[in-house]
């Protein structure tokens, strides 16, 4: 029977603040990013984001004395090569109290108290994202693709499908929240699309996600009616042409095999999309949906935890044919097929650019979907795979 008492973050799965503000503030490319605090707090983030990132490697010393004098040690070994430095506040300069703030100086050098404490990814990444202060010209042209973040596997990928959709429909990209330069967050466009809804920013007006075929199909045809010269119908007729792809592929399935029980764990978003692509096409039986963010959207079939021993509960009850998530699942039940939809996905090399989002991302997510249960299918009974 299970504890009723234990504390709902035993072996979290989801990155705290610390890193969602990380995450940000990474993405804009002249930007340093610090993090302020142990070689832990710095390797964990950084081993993610993908980009080089600075830290003042706090010890003993440092943590008894102050650590004022490191940071400002490392900001002026900065301040020569980046036109800005954002630092990234740790818990135990947190805890300890000190004031930092007298480091910034006429916004070339930003504060960010994000500690771990402060809450989990998003909380971070949005605290991050108020420091930065994005501005919206009403002037600007072009609209701003929300969402993106360099913690994502698929962050350049739906970077990309972002931008090359706008470009179908007529439309220009303005800034890229968050994979862009810093002064682009500053001039951003009135009018906004996201990739990832987890991680809106709430700059300008939203105009829709881009997550699922259904949704970026509304989203440009609200943008065909905001914006003069943009027209839905290419990404109309495209989306037609996916959609149909899709169909003909699972019904060739769905003729040799039964439709895979699934178990899903990523991000909300990118988990129920998941769920609702699978079910559509696939006839799946989407046995649990355990989600690592608490999107506070009422849904009895998605269970939010980053308890690691609940997770492994759902999978082993559920005995899925199909795991879509991170490294951690994929270990529960490694004789199921797996698509891997969130970090960490450890033992595979990931070189392009793939998407999770648009109309390329819902084609490369079902195309993986079912690739990985005919190969699971064509394995004789019993065999489990190679996690190597």
């Amino acid at each position: 029977m299970q504890n009723n008492q234990r504390t709902p973050c035993e072996n979290p799965l989801w990155p705290c603040a610390m890193t969602g503000a990380v995450a940000c503030l990474a993405g804009f490319e002249d930007l340093a990013v610090v993090v302020h605090g142990s070689s832990g707090c710095y390797f964990y983030p950084a081993s993610l984001v993908g980009v080089p990132i600075y830290g003042t490697f706090l010890v003993e010393n440092e943590i008894i004395f102050g650590t004022e004098s490191r940071l400002a040690e490392v900001i002026r070994e900065l301040e020569g090569r980046y036109p800005r430095i954002a630092v990234v506040n740790t818990c135990v300069p947190a805890i300890m109290g000190e004031d930092i703030g007298d480091l910034a100086r006429d916004g070339q050098v930003l504060i960010v108290d994000s500690p771990g404490f402060l809450g989990d990814f998003e909380a971070g990444y949005r605290r991050a994202l108020g420091e930065v202060a994005p501005e919206v010209d009403p002037d600007a042209a072009g609209v701003n693709i929300d969402g993106i973040c360099r913690t994502d596997p698929f962050c350049r990928g739906n970077a990309i499908e972002a931008r090359r959709l706008l470009n179908l429909a007529g439309a220009a990209v303005a800034t890229t929240f968050c994979l862009d330069r810093y002064a682009a967050a500053h001039r951003a466009a009135p009018l906004t699309v996201g990739t990832n809804p987890d991680l809106a920013s709430g700059v300008g007006t939203a105009c829709g996600s881009l997550l699922g075929l259904d949704a970026v199909a509304g989203t440009f045809e609200r943008l065909a009616a905001e914006i003069d010269g943009v027209d839905a119908r290419p990404v109309t007729a495209e989306i037609a042409w996916a959609e149909a792809r899709i169909k003909k592929a699972c019904d060739k399935y769905l003729r040799r095999f039964d439709p895979p029980r699934v178990a899903i764990s990523a991000g909300y978003s990118y988990a129920t999309f998941a769920a609702e692509l699978l079910d559509r096409y696939l006839g799946a039986d989407i046995a649990c949906v355990a989600t690592r963010n608490d999107p506070g959207i009422c849904n009895d079939a998605v269970t939010s935890t980053t308890d690691f021993s609940v997770i492994r509960g759902m999978i082993r009850d559920a005995e899925p044919d199909l795991i879509l998530g991170s490294s951690y699942e994929r270990a529960i039940s490694p004789g199921a097929a797996f698509v891997g939809l969130t970090p960490p996905l450890r033992g595979r090399v990931l070189l392009s650019s793939r998407a999770v989002t648009g109309i390329e991302g819902a084609l490369r997510l079902m195309d993986e979907v079912l690739n990985a249960c005919i190969n699971k299918n064509r394995r004789p009974e019993g065999e489990q795979m190679d996690l190597s």
